[in-house]
């Protein structure tokens, strides 16, 4: 295996690894506004992820930079192709991390209230973008011989697309109301795992027909075993949920998007941006690739920081494991 097969491989595990932590954040910031029922169940929702939601972008970060240093004309293209959805993803995660640090900052149910919606909005933009984003990539876009875009941006909204942005929103709500089932006490468990229920039979379905439409289109059988594993998670995290085997159901629902995020990178190799004009013109990983010598330096450096960053987000999670409820807000006017 060349250096470049093991960085398109560590990149796929970096977007794995953000979209399993940051999917459920993504998923709780929805759900502030879908079960919630006041203000004190908002609070609830939001202090499950207080700790954590900062550290799980840098997943995002790390595979944006390993992405530059690794495959230049990959990010490059994709950079330049989709800059304005990306922007706006980028927009949202600014004012969605003020929101979550400003909203407790005065004692005026307007201002908390602005910031609330703030952070339903900010979460619910970027879990549609992503899908949007990752859907076009697997699909193909205009590229021309100078490995350049040169399609427009409604060429990014076409119906395969909008319905992988639907798969990941519903994906992440799931994995969000899970989360919740498994980190509160009290009624917002309840509502929690029922609200999981719900969610997840409408993912289930969006899920299968996209990747179904997904293999079809641009799959193999590497990618087929992804599908099946996908599936069969996601149907197995229902069935724990209704168990009330909420650990399992998590884990399960990780499980999912590990294997969607697996079947995505798996149907692209050896490419990495398919161009919709000619075949000729993708981009792969061999002529998209930094040189030998920036992917070994970039070898040793993943070797040491990986596993410490792993090590930290660990304890990060042990440290804050416990359950929370209404009854542990100290100010419920807040």
């Amino acid at each position: 295996m060349h250096l470049h097969d093991v960085w398109f491989v560590i990149i796929a595990v970096l977007w794995t690894g953000y979209f399993f932590l940051e999917g459920f954040d993504f998923g709780v910031g929805v759900l502030t506004r879908l079960l919630a029922r006041d203000r004190t169940e908002r609070r609830v929702l939001i202090n499950t992820i207080g700790p954590v939601w900062d550290g799980n972008e840098v997943w995002l970060i790390t595979a944006g930079a390993a992405t530059f240093a690794a495959f230049p004309e990959w990010y490059a293209t994709l950079f330049s192709g989709f800059y304005l959805p990306l922007l706006v993803i980028l927009v949202c995660l600014i004012v969605r991390g003020v929101a979550f640090e400003y909203r407790a900052k005065r004692d005026d149910e307007r201002w908390q209230r602005n910031w609330e919606h703030a952070i339903f909005w900010t979460s619910l933009v970027p879990a549609i973008l992503w899908g949007v984003a990752f859907a076009n990539i697997v699909r193909g876009v205009k590229i021309d011989a100078s490995k350049e875009y040169v399609g427009g941006f409604w060429d990014l909204l076409n119906g395969y697309a909008l319905l992988g942005g639907l798969v990941t929103l519903a994906l992440f709500t799931f994995h969000g109301s899970v989360f919740v089932s498994l980190k509160t006490v009290g009624p917002i468990r309840e509502r929690a795992r029922a609200t999981a229920t719900r969610v997840g039979l409408i993912t289930a379905v969006l899920a299968v027909v996209f990747l179904v439409w997904t293999q079809a289109h641009t799959g193999n059988g590497r990618s087929l075993v992804a599908l099946v594993v996908a599936v069969a998670a996601l149907v197995a995290a229902l069935g724990a949920n209704l168990a009330g085997r909420e650990g399992w159901s998590f884990g399960l629902s990780g499980v999912t998007i590990a294997a969607v995020v697996a079947m995505f990178f798996l149907a692209l190799f050896p490419d990495v941006m398919p161009s919709s004009l000619n075949s000729d013109w993708n981009l792969t990983v061999s002529n998209a690739s930094a040189t030998p010598y920036t992917l070994r330096i970039m070898t040793w450096c993943a070797a040491v920081a990986l596993p410490l960053v792993l090590l930290y987000q660990g304890w990060t999670y042990w440290v804050f494991r416990k359950r929370i409820g209404t009854q542990h807000i100290a100010n419920a006017a807040h």
